[in-house]
């Protein structure tokens, strides 16, 4: 490893434990100020939550996972999302086969216990 990505790994670690010391920092400040407001309580776990997650974001991982948020962000601007009339007509559909089914499932489980019925006695 050259000194650059042992740098580069160190500095990640250290901000995956400052995030993982403001997590627990925001867990220990809540239960110490078990007290107060609860609405103080919340405010204040969410602003450590929201800075954790900041100083999360500038790791390595934190920097690939936004990157698929944003990929996934245009991803889904591409689908070509159903009409109002495709999506009645589709879901009428699938009901229709599940009430099929369910009758076939019904007659056959009546069909079957008759029969075991007139075989056991």
């Amino acid at each position: 490893m050259s000194k650059a990505e042992t740098k580069n790994s160190t500095m990640n670690m250290g901000l995956w434990a400052l995030s993982l010391v403001l997590v627990a920092g925001g867990i220990y400040g809540n239960v110490y100020f078990g007290g107060e407001s609860l609405l103080y309580r919340v405010l204040g776990l969410l602003a450590v939550a929201i800075v954790a997650g900041l100083v999360a974001l500038q790791t390595v991982e934190g920097t690939a996972f936004w990157l698929l948020l944003k990929g996934a962000r245009t991803e889904i601007r591409k689908v070509v999302w159903p009409t109002r009339q495709e999506t009645m007509q589709t879901s009428l559909l699938v009901l229709a086969v599940v009430v099929v089914v369910g009758f076939i499932l019904w007659g056959l489980d009546t069909l079957l216990g008759w029969s075991a019925s007139q075989f056991i006695g």
